[in-house]
């Protein structure tokens, strides 16, 4: 067995320091989404690299194509010998962030990291400056220890993935040799609380809408013009309430057909998961009169995981600032479909596309275009790979792992896995408090802690995995 403990004692020991280090992450405004952050991009990747370095990985270097945000690469690759291959281990993160919203529903200042209490809030704390500083926090235990890794590593720290990631596929096809790897590690997503650990294994696809109803050249007063004149606002809000029923359910036909149900054994599983309703509610700010949304007996992570859901992502006639008494020329929507495994995002957009053209009232110019489309993902867990996690989790929370589903899309795991064939572990740092790409974001140091030591006691188990 590999011996983890020096590596452990050393990371407990620094741990105020690796912290110091990602409130020092934190602190640079790598918004990829903002060209006027452009140069911040440019320093967190810079930022990253010197810290790689200095805890002794090699071969560091800004990664980019023609259009694209820096990506940081390194690796270590000194673990087989003349009698052994040890596996190679890719780690992925991103160290680009959201920005920040409104800027006044921070408690705290965004971009500098603040303790209160067991958590650490800062804009990119969790999403996914903590999931990155938890691969180099288990590195430099090792190194700074045993001098060597009980695997050989490679890390890529992406610059794009909160704007969707969009070169990434260039970038894979032109470093594929330099990114080969047995196993990934892709720290960028949730686990089931901030003490259980989760290994995603699906996430829900999205198609992205954009709808406009026409019907002037021009706004109108209402008072002259009220009446005989056709209402764009009206259409528009009649047809977004036809997508839905009473329950929630998609109201197109036929979208449901490719949806695979749980089994019962599968749906007695997720029951039998601790949930407190209450908790749930207040970690998505559900106001107190305001009841959940129901469909038959399927749990809220049944829903969550499992099923297709639609949203209304925007509404835009006019807006508060300009508000008078007219009757505006045009109105304008934004509609997302999450999909589900097995669920074909080509279909589904046909399928919408038929039932927005047949349903809007008469007399109306529609225009649909489709904006962003990301297919379903799910992966298969018999690689000897999950066995190594579930120990190592299990190791580090002292609870065994929920294989679990995730409601979101996470654009680079597809490219991944389509390029590299490897299998793919999505372990991340977040929790159902984080408030990932909100205000207050925020990263559960106890549960990273863990999620540290579960990092250290994964290279050991993958390297005991392959002999």
């Amino acid at each position: 067995m590999i011996n983890t403990k020096k590596a452990q004692d050393y990371f407990k020991k620094n741990s105020k320091n690796f912290i110091e280090q990602l409130a020092r992450f934190v602190a640079i405004p790598s918004i990829s989404s903002d060209s006027a952050h452009t140069k911040d991009v440019d320093r967190s990747a810079n930022s990253v690299a010197a810290y790689m370095r200095s805890i002794g990985l090699e071969h560091v270097e800004i990664l980019q194509v023609r259009g694209g945000k820096p990506a940081v690469y390194g690796d270590w690759l000194h673990a087989s010998t003349k009698t052994s291959t040890s596996p190679t281990l890719l780690l992925y993160a991103h160290h680009d962030v959201q920005p920040t919203g409104e800027h006044n529903k921070w408690k705290t200042e965004p971009f500098k990291a603040v303790k209160k209490g067991d958590r650490l809030y800062g804009r990119g704390a969790a999403d996914d400056k903590g999931g990155l500083m938890m691969h180099l926090a288990a590195i430099a235990s090792y190194l700074k220890t045993k001098k060597k890794l009980p695997v050989n590593v490679k890390c890529l720290f992406e610059g794009e993935e909160e704007i969707g990631s969009p070169t990434l596929v260039k970038l894979l096809t032109k470093y594929r040799k330099k990114l080969e790897a047995d196993v990934m590690v892709l720290s960028d997503t949730e686990n089931y609380a901030a003490d259980i650990p989760g290994i995603t294994i699906q996430l829900r696809g999205l198609i992205s809408c954009h709808i406009s109803i026409s019907a002037l050249e021009k706004p109108v007063h209402s008072g002259g013009w009220g009446g005989p004149i056709p209402d764009p606002a009206l259409a528009m809000a009649k047809l977004l309430a036809k997508l839905t029923d009473g329950n929630g359910r998609m109201a197109i036909p036929n979208v449901y057909e490719d949806v695979e149900l749980l089994s019962s054994e599968q749906r007695a599983l997720l029951k039998k998961l601790p949930f407190d309703l209450n908790k749930f509610r207040k970690h998505a700010g559900v106001l107190e009169d305001v009841e959940l949304v129901r469909q038959g007996d399927a749990t809220p992570h049944e829903m969550i995981w499992h099923l297709p859901s639609l949203s209304v992502n925007v509404i835009q006639v006019s807006s508060r600032a300009q508000a008078s008494n007219v009757i505006m020329d045009s109105a304008w929507a934004q509609i997302g479909i999450r999909l589900v495994p097995n669920m074909m995002p080509e279909k589904v957009i046909k399928l919408l596309d038929d039932f927005l053209k047949k349903n809007v009232e008469k007399g109306f110019r529609l225009d649909v275009k489709m904006d962003h489309v990301l297919p379903p993902w799910k992966t298969s867990i018999e690689h000897p790979a999950f066995r190594a996690a579930e120990r190592a989790l299990k190791k580090g929370y002292g609870k065994e792992p929920v294989y679990m589903g995730c409601g979101g899309s996470i654009g680079f795991v597809e490219p991944f896995a389509k390029a590299l064939k490897a299998p793919a572990l999505l372990i991340g740092v977040e929790d159902p408090e984080t408030a990932a790409h909100s205000w207050n974001e925020s990263l559960h140091l106890g549960g990273w802690q863990k999620g540290v030591v579960s990092m250290i006691e994964l290279l050991g188990e993958l390297a005991e995995s392959s002999k």
